[in-house]
């Protein structure tokens, strides 16, 4: 073989670094909200059924209980992802909030102890696409803890013969704050208290907010070397809603930026942007050609783990849809979509269905 030197040399094209391959060790697939196309989402069935299925990793989102404990829910909102409405004992507690700048009405977990919240049951948060989820699970599965969360993850790890790592999200950090619950604090010490997260798994720590992470970024330091913050990224016409609060006119596009990333890669060690501003579709749902947001981040030497890829046809584009309905499961639609993504070189992925993303993975030839 030719010194690297020389064979470059003997090249037209240089040895450019190619920005676009992943920068990880492998390609990570990620059971968003656990295997929630086939379990109702962030109960300890979902994230046993993602890991069951091949996640290297299961997702919690995290939100406060009234006496400040961690808990799995998308939303803080959860009457429509548990039975609340149909309790007559917390009828009363049904109010109407402004949460990031929307009025919402519901129940809200911060007006619920842990206790009062182990009482409620889990639904299907999308019964619509997910009827089976509905018809077999409703009802069946408590809302876990992160505590919960992280015993189950080093529980399937000695039974799976490989780590299951964790990607904890903070949701509404700045309205959690301005309530007296912050959430930062209390995700270090639980991550912490467990011997597992603190020096074990990896551990990624996300948010569509930029502040919370600085803030984790400055108490833990390089402390916690397992450990990954991930700055997600919403539509690039959007803001994070800390800068809206302080007044920020920047949105996520300009984060998304070579100067963008460069400015994230001072405290966070990754990105989870939305998957269309990686690769786009047209009106007629055909993909176009990758935007620069995986080079961009890869030459500040950032992760890149996109969301949300779902098996059903309703969540794919139209060129990839299969006979039948829009809950009809798709399964080779979603491995073309996710692959098309893998050749834009990410470095991992959020997915309703771990097998299919797992499958998706196994069987890539770039």
């Amino acid at each position: 073989m030719l010194p690297l030197a020389a064979a470059c040399a003997l090249t037209l094209t240089g040895c450019e670094e190619d920005l676009t391959r992943p920068i990880a060790d492998k390609v990570l697939v990620v059971g968003h909200r656990g295997a929630s196309a086939l379990r109702p989402e962030h109960t300890l069935a979902s994230y046993t059924k993602a890991i069951e299925d091949g996640a290297d990793i299961i997702e919690p989102d995290l939100v406060s209980t009234k006496d400040g404990v961690l808990v799995a829910r998308h939303e803080n909102e959860i009457s429509g992802t548990t039975n609340v409405a149909d309790v007559a004992k917390f009828a009363d507690r049904k109010t109407t909030k402004t949460i990031d700048g929307v009025q919402l009405t519901g129940w809200f977990t911060e007006d619920f102890t842990l206790a009062e919240l182990k009482e409620l049951r889990a639904r299907e948060r999308i019964p619509q696409v997910r009827p089976d989820n509905k018809t077999n699970y409703n009802d069946q599965f408590e809302i876990p803890t992160l505590s919960e969360v992280i015993a189950l993850a080093k529980d399937m790890s000695g039974k799976a013969g490989r780590t299951i790592h964790i990607y904890p999200e903070t949701k509404h950090p700045t309205y959690f704050q301005s309530i007296g619950l912050p959430l930062e604090d209390r995700l270090i010490s639980t991550l912490k208290a467990d011997a597992f997260t603190a020096s074990q798994a990896t551990v990624y720590i996300q948010s569509f907010e930029v502040a919370n992470l600085k803030a984790i970024r400055e108490k833990i330091g390089t402390s916690q070397p397992n450990w990954r913050l991930v700055q997600l990224m919403d539509e690039a016409s959007k803001q994070p809603y800390d800068f809206v609060k302080a007044g920020d006119a920047r949105t996520y596009g300009a984060l998304m930026t070579a100067e963008g990333m460069k400015e994230i890669a001072k405290y966070a060690n990754g990105v989870g942007p939305y998957k269309l501003s990686i690769v786009n579709v047209d009106s007629a749902g055909q993909f176009q050609a990758a935007s620069e947001l995986v080079r961009n981040a890869h030459a500040a030497k950032l992760l890149v783990h996109p969301y949300t890829f779902r098996p059903e046809n309703n969540f794919l584009p139209a060129p990839l849809k299969s006979e039948g309905v829009d809950s009809t499961r798709n399964p080779a639609g979603s491995i073309k979509e996710i692959q098309t993504y893998l050749d834009a070189g990410i470095d991992g992925f959020f997915t309703d269905d771990p097998a299919v993303g797992r499958q998706a993975v196994d069987t890539y030839n770039r």
